[in-house]
């Protein structure tokens, strides 16, 4: 029996991303991918997750199914590596296991908590009992996932915490006139809509939610690269200047500034309309 349409369509947008937007060194065969492409979701808000389990055999499957969700994800499987990781970066999800070697996923949720961070935390455990949900949550968690991890309910967890932003409205993040679509990857404002790659909508949305913010080079790396991964030397550079080249298509490539010796910032005109 062929594909239905909706399934195919969805297909054709999925590998379409996959291609454009993950690096080779992050992303898997799709053969390899743990979940039929029909059931994986489209990406939603392209988040950079950290993700800590110390068991390898639930570890890969769970970032495989993130990956394939379109999000750039640092897989770890110590908590004291992960310390480390959440002092230098800035996450828009974690996901930790409860029991982990050196660290526990309760005290790093602690931590992440005292350093004053707000993002999103999903805890994985085996502990199912309220009293335990009651320690999770108390500690900073934000949801609860009991193993083993069924990896459908994962996903609708992580688009559902993802969500939680006040920017985002639907699938449409907006920022004044300019509104940026993530069902297909496009940009819009008055009525103009211009197609963005994977990479280049992941930085728009990185900009437009830290509006008039000097962005640095090194910010933009760590947010649009995962851990472990280096791009090329002139890769923000190029990045931008193709962005630039999109905004202007929408009379607003004055948006995307370049402070000069320090980065970049996306700054909305006060008179824009």
């Amino acid at each position: 029996m062929g594909r239905g349409g909706d399934e195919g369509a969805k297909e054709e947008i999925f590998l379409l991303f996959y291609h454009e937007f993950l690096s080779p060194s992050t992303k898997l065969p799709i053969a390899q991918c743990p979940l039929p492409i029909a059931h994986c979701p489209l990406p939603n808000l392209l988040m950079l997750i950290l993700l800590v389990e110390d068991d390898p055999a639930q570890l890969e499957p769970l970032r495989a199914a993130l990956i394939k969700a379109g999000h750039i994800v640092d897989a770890i499987e110590d908590g004291e590596t992960a310390q480390w990781l959440i002092s230098q970066k800035d996450y828009d999800l974690l996901i930790l296991d409860w029991m982990l070697p050196q660290v526990s996923g309760i005290k790093l949720c602690q931590e992440y908590r005292r350093m004053g961070k707000t993002a999103p935390v999903l805890m994985l455990t085996a502990k199912d009992t309220t009293s335990d949900k009651v320690i999770g949550l108390d500690a900073g968690a934000d949801d609860y996932l009991v193993k083993p991890i069924d990896i459908i309910e994962l996903l609708a967890r992580v688009r559902a915490l993802g969500r939680r932003s006040p920017q985002w409205v639907g699938d449409t993040l907006s920022l004044a006139s300019l509104h940026l679509h993530l069902t297909n990857l496009t940009i819009e404002r008055h009525q103009i809509t211009v197609q963005l790659s994977g990479r280049e909508f992941q930085l728009m949305e990185y900009m437009m939610r830290h509006p008039r913010q000097v962005l640095s080079h090194n910010q933009i790396e760590q947010s649009l690269w995962g851990w472990g991964t280096e791009p090329e030397s002139n890769a923000v550079t190029t990045l931008v200047r193709r962005l630039r080249q999109r905004l202007q298509t929408v009379g607003a490539k004055d948006w995307l500034e370049t402070v000069y010796g320090m980065g970049y910032r996306l700054n909305v005109p006060e008179n824009n309309v």
